[in-house]
């Protein structure tokens, strides 16, 4: 899984291929019928906002970071808990933490935004739709909020580790993170 996360963590490229194709073959799933190709292409079209977004928090990571290669080992260092010994390294470590803390600020009101914009598609949906629709729906709603909220907390109780290992003088013990 180390390799995926470091292969994808550079070609972000493949995470927006991937993630079209992914969304492309929900659709298609759910409503059989048109082009495969033309649900592509629209699904494609849509994501160049949410793909612009994402660009631009990843230039400001990569600038708090200093490379891409740099983002990539400070991000896996992270995800471990490995506090970094070395001072240009603890120094990017901390910028980057302060970014993701600051751009994680209002993610309890933006996860309960999620959670009624999909139930209300979802119930929108059962009053409109058809029954595999629905079903199809329902399992996207309780196992997208479901990860979304077990992923925002793991990666807070992530970022607040390490930002107080950061603030202490050496560096700190490894945190545990089998309870999450």
């Amino acid at each position: 899984m180390e390799r995926v996360n470091t292969l994808l963590g550079k070609h972000i490229w493949l995470q927006f291929v991937l993630s079209v194709l992914a969304g492309s073959a929900l659709i298609v799933l759910l409503f059989p019928g048109p082009s495969v190709l033309s649900v592509v292409i629209r699904t494609t079209v849509i994501s160049v906002g949410g793909i612009a977004a994402v660009l631009l928090a990843r230039r400001k990571e990569k600038r708090a970071a200093g490379s891409t290669d740099g983002l990539v080992v400070l991000d896996r260092k992270l995800r471990k808990g490995d506090v970094p010994t070395d001072p240009p390294e603890r120094d990017g470590m901390r910028a980057l933490v302060t970014q993701r803390l600051h751009r994680t600020r209002h993610r309890k009101p933006a996860l309960v935004f999620l959670t009624v914009l999909f139930v209300s598609v979802t119930v929108l949906t059962a009053a409109t739709g058809g029954l595999r629709q629905t079903i199809g729906l329902a399992l996207l709603t309780v196992v997208f909020i479901g990860c979304g909220i077990y992923n925002s907390s793991l990666q807070q109780r992530r970022l607040h580790a390490m930002d107080a290992a950061l603030r202490s003088e050496g560096a700190a013990p490894r945190p545990d993170y089998s309870r999450a």
